[in-house]
C-alpha cells in the first residue's frame, strides 16, 4: 500500500507544513482585535491539514487513512473560505492571498487524488 516509510516523506504533508508556516506568519499582520476570531480559525484550519495527514498515515487501516485525508481536505476547504473572507474584508492583501491560495489549491488537488486512489483500491 505505502511507498513511503514515514508521513514526513509525503509531498502533500511537506507542502501543508509550509502552508501552515506561511499562514502563521501572514496572520501576524491581521488586526490584533481578530487574534481570537478569524486569526484563530485560520490557523486552526491550516494546522489541521498536516496534522490529519500525519495521524491518518499512522493509523492501522486504509479506511482510517482515507477518513483522515478527507478531514484534511475539509480543513483545506474551510481555510479556503476563511482566506476568501479575509481578502474581501481587507484583512488579507491580494498578494498574500495569491501566495496562500496557490499553495492551498495544490494541496487540495493532491489530497483529492490520494482520496480517490484509496477509494479505488
Amino acid at each position: 500500500m505505502r511507498t513511503t516509510k514515514n508521513y514526513k516523506e509525503l509531498i502533500v504533508w511537506q507542502k501543508s507544513i509550509w502552508l501552515a508556516t506561511l499562514v502563521f506568519e501572514i496572520t501576524k499582520k491581521f488586526p490584533k482585535s481578530e487574534l481570537y476570531g478569524i486569526v484563530s480559525q485560520i490557523r486552526r484550519a491550516a494546522f489541521s491539514i498536516p496534522s490529519n495527514i500525519a495521524e491518518g498515515y499512522c493509523r492501522g487501516s486504509r479506511n482510517e487513512y482515507k477518513q483522515f485525508l478527507q478531514i484534511a481536505y475539509g480543513s483545506a476547504a474551510e481555510l479556503e473560505t476563511q482566506l476568501t473572507i479575509s481578502l474581501k474584508t481587507g484583512m488579507l492583501t491580494n498578494k498574500d492571498f495569491q501566495k496562500l491560495n496557490s499553495l492551498l489549491i495544490e494541496i487540495l488537488k493532491m489530497l483529492n487524488k490520494m482520496i480517490g486512489s484509496l477509494r479505488r483500491n
